[in-house]
């Protein structure tokens, strides 16, 4: 009887260990379909969001003091075209863990703080692939930015950041609180020429986005 029980323990030991494991997984995406000739040569334009625990993150533009990173449905962050998934390890680590560590995260990466060359979408990935695994994302992901401005010049039109009028808020999300923006006609509208926000996402809008809310210190 007593050796039956430590097996039975032992069994539910391994299935919560089974449960907290999970895999880290960079996801890539185009900005531009130029990259369908230059990815071969080790060049590109491109977006990437780091998948844990079933949600993919990333880090996204836009003019307030507050959390830039956001979690959307793996695969299908809008606004991009989505390319590969590159599996970059494997990490023991309970959701509530993990949802700690990506709320501290967030209040490094403040959306007005995001720059295409120094602190973009890529860089932040970078980082949580360090911080998680201890490795860095592949280099040609985000080898434009390296090469400097070069990279702005060859962003499309199309990828440009759009305007809102209204102030972000908080909104609950399975539990937890994430930050979203209304649309112009459910908010007042502020200043248009001192304070006129943007956001880096595609130009209809899209309500699959959410922004984590950063820890408080």
């Amino acid at each position: 009887m007593g050796a039956a029980k430590v097996s039975n323990s032992s069994s539910e030991d391994q299935n919560v260990s089974n449960y907290n494991e999970t895999d880290v997984i960079l996801n890539v995406y185009d900005l531009t379909p130029l990259n369908n000739y230059s990815y071969w040569v080790g060049f590109g334009i491109f977006h990437s969001g780091i998948e844990v625990h079933g949600k993919e993150y990333g880090f996204g533009a836009h003019d307030f003091p507050v959390s830039g990173v956001f979690e959307v449905e793996p695969k299908s962050c809008p606004g991009f075209i989505y390319r590969s998934s590159i599996l970059l390890g494997r990490i023991n680590m309970p959701y509530s863990e993990f949802r700690e560590f990506i709320e501290n995260v967030a209040s490094e990466y403040h959306g007005d703080a995001y720059h295409l060359i120094s602190k973009n979408c890529n860089h932040f990935t970078d980082d949580m692939a360090q911080r998680l695994i201890g490795r860095h994302i592949p280099g040609w992901v985000n080898r434009m930015a390296r090469l400097g401005s070069l990279c702005s010049c060859l962003l499309p039109e199309s990828l440009q950041v759009t305007k809102v009028k209204e102030l972000p808020e908080y909104h609950e999300i399975d539990g937890t609180e994430s930050l979203s923006t209304a649309t112009p006609g459910d908010s007042t509208e502020i200043d248009d020429t001192d304070q006129e926000k943007h956001l880096l996402s595609p130009k209809d809008g899209n309500s699959d986005i959410a922004f984590i809310k950063e820890a408080q210190s």
